[in-house]
């Protein structure tokens, strides 16, 4: 299960580099993630294979997780519009989506990565 953790700190340099550094001695693959930054502060969303090994090692070396919850990796075909399509059948069921990522693409296809308000109800989709 593919999990988003979302991350709050200073904005300061080092701080992804610090995070990525402490995935890679805890052997956390990150498939997926995204930093922003307001009024001094630092938001990182990462998306991990091995979420619990990620949520002790930032508990255990003092990171305030802020959130943590499953996300959805969904293949589409890779051409225009698909993205447009998934996103209208997930509106039309009264999902919202939280977070959007952009995966790898292979053989044509591109992997999209969503965090939505309702999972169990996006997965029937």
């Amino acid at each position: 299960m593919a999990t988003e953790i979302v991350i709050e700190t200073q904005d300061r340099p080092g701080v992804i580099a610090a995070i990525g550094e402490l995935f890679g001695e805890a052997r956390v693959n990150i498939r997926a993630a995204a930093a922003f930054t307001h009024e001094g502060r630092g938001f990182l969303h990462f998306v991990v294979d091995d979420p619990d090994r990620a949520l002790a090692t930032l508990k255990q070396n003092g990171w305030k997780v802020i959130e943590s919850r499953e996300v959805l990796s969904v293949s589409v075909d890779d051409r225009p519009g698909e993205l447009g399509r998934y996103a209208r059948r997930l509106a039309d069921a009264g999902i919202s989506i939280t977070t959007l990522y952009t995966g790898s693409a292979h053989a044509g296809d591109q992997e999209i990565i969503v965090a939505v308000d309702d999972v169990t109800a996006a997965r029937r989709l």
